[in-house]
């Protein structure tokens, strides 16, 4: 039986292209931090859909640099995420907490 996530199984398969010599510094310096390769994405993944604060001043420096972004609206992604952080610190959630709110919602939804 496959490892189960919180809502579904671990099938997907997310790949990129990048030169020979970054992807062999990549695993160098993984090898080096005894972190495995899935484990490294999957946690950028995760900091990214967490809005991890670390990991987006990162990003933000990174669209300053491709340029990929206007200002407007990034400024607009930001007091979002800063309305989102407010309503979290606001009600005390924990993610467990918020998790169980969402199972309930959802078993809800299936009993109608």
């Amino acid at each position: 039986m496959e490892r189960e996530d919180l809502y579904g199984n671990f099938k997907k398969v997310v790949q990129f292209h990048d030169s020979d010599k970054r992807y062999a510094d990549l695993r160098v310096r993984l090898h080096y931090d005894e972190i495995r390769q899935g484990e490294f994405f999957r946690g950028l993944v995760m900091g990214y859909l967490e809005r991890d604060e670390d990991l987006m001043k990162f990003l933000n420096k990174l669209k300053d640099k491709i340029e990929r972004q206007s200002n407007k609206k990034r400024r607009k992604i930001k007091r979002s995420d800063e309305k989102r952080k407010e309503t979290i610190d606001k009600f005390g959630l924990s993610e467990e907490e918020l998790e169980s709110i969402f199972d309930m919602i959802e078993k809800e939804q299936g009993d109608t």
